[in-house]
């Protein structure tokens, strides 16, 4: 059983993921990878989750690190709906406020509003019952062996400076290094694989919505997450201005995995900064640190070439483009028209499949950590194994709130010490 992290050491955790994050490995898929986000952890998103696979309902989820939420932040899902992956002709925006604690107003567009407290296991339902909500202290269904991923980049990072790298940017790590960045992430300081999260907490926005009132564009979706200021409070810690983009998240691990990789800390703050504001029509000015990042991946089996959509035989720049610039586009992507979802990424990889195949997207209880790396090393959904497969605690795919209650005598009680 995990032992509970209360939601007020949220500042130690920081300290302490800060710690661990030596060459920029994530403590989970995107927690705490600025120090904007640092500073106010209330604005930092941890995870996005989206799923369907019952033909009726979208399921969307947003864990915030800092275990409460803001009355100073706007916490938004965008949804863009096409008929192809990355082309989309209709887009809308499923947006909540706070200003308490746990009881968000919420719109999905001009279609529904909900407002009330939110925190009970059933949420509150819209006016027009099109959608629900949860807002309210989950478990993190995150698992990720961060220590594991250090030592491993660690060891990559010690090897650069004695390797040569290809005409791609790809390093020509020996069979031996090779073998123990591999074995390295696997193991937590030489032992067993540990979940770095386990007994972590996280404040939880999560949405129940009709198919209908979000895909008017066709039934593959596209979902990202943003936190925007919310006008500039007095006192507060953001002088932005009102809308401006704090943080957002699409895929797991592009932000904290691609940008900055082995960068000096600066440098990688301030790349995640620009990426974090950037609209989407700046995504793809990403593409060259993303490319970048992809060849050192592209290494870590001491193979190059054999990535996931690389272009093979090719030893140039050009190499990584065409997933760089999928990745750069950073919406997780459903094809709503299925009735099951088992595998993480599956509409990116079969983006001609048929209607009743994999819904994709990402649930509470996908793998991923490994298969992203899996994708990025040696080009296939497994191969590189962090060594912890899932989560501690049981969450769902299917019953609302989805997440596993939190460990603590009252969630409600838990989330009230942490009202803005």
């Amino acid at each position: 059983m995990k032992t509970p992290l209360p939601v007020n050491l949220v500042l130690l955790y920081s300290s302490i993921v800060l710690l661990e994050m030596t060459l920029a490995p994530a403590a989970a898929s995107d927690h705490l990878d600025t120090a904007a986000v640092i500073a106010d952890p209330a604005s930092d998103i941890g995870d996005l989750y989206a799923w369907s696979g019952d033909g009726r309902k979208l399921n969307l989820v947003m864990t915030i690190v800092g275990g409460k939420f803001s009355d100073h932040v706007r916490y938004q899902f965008h949804v863009d709906s096409g008929a192809t992956p990355g082309n989309f002709t209709a887009t809308i925006a499923i947006s909540c406020e706070f200003n308490s604690a746990f009881a968000p107003d919420c719109r999905v567009g001009e279609v529904d509003r909900a407002r009330g407290d939110a925190s009970g296991d059933s949420g509150i339902e819209g006016e027009q019952h099109r959608f629900r909500v949860f807002a309210g202290l989950r478990d993190d269904p995150f698992f990720n062996n961060v220590r594991g991923t250090r030592a491993a980049l660690n060891v990559a990072g010690a090897a650069l400076a004695s390797r040569p790298k290809d005409g791609g940017g790809c390093p020509r790590f020996d069979a031996a290094t090779a073998a123990r960045i591999l074995d390295e992430w696997r193991h937590t300081d030489g032992h067993a694989a540990a979940n770095f999260l386990s007994g972590w907490n996280t404040a939880a926005l999560v949405v129940e919505v009709d198919l209908d009132a979000v895909n008017g564009g066709g039934a593959l979706l596209g979902v990202w997450a943003t936190t925007t200021v919310r006008g500039v409070t007095p006192g507060h810690r953001h002088t932005l201005e009102d809308g401006v983009s704090i943080d957002r998240m699409g895929r797991a691990l592009t932000g904290n995995a691609l940008l900055g990789l082995f960068d000096t800390g600066d440098a990688s703050d301030a790349l995640k900064s620009r990426y974090n504001r950037a609209p989407p029509e700046a995504w793809s000015t990403f593409v060259p640190p993303i490319a970048a990042a992809l060849a050192y991946y592209d290494a870590f089996d001491g193979r190059c070439g054999n990535q996931w959509l690389a272009a093979r035989n090719v030893e140039r720049t050009s190499r990584y483009e065409f997933l760089a610039r999928l990745l750069a586009d950073d919406r997780l992507w459903i094809n709503s028209a299925a009735r099951t979802c088992k595998r993480y990424l599956a509409v990116e990889l079969n983006p001609g499949g048929a209607a009743h195949q994999d819904c994709g997207g990402r649930t509470p209880n996908y793998d991923a950590v490994d298969v992203f790396r899996s994708l990025l090393v040696r080009g296939r959904i497994d191969g590189v194994d962090d060594g912890v497969a899932h989560d501690e605690r049981r969450h769902s795919d299917s019953d609302f709130p989805f997440l596993a209650p939190p460990i603590l005598q009252s969630a409600h009680e838990s989330f009230g010490e942490n009202k803005p």
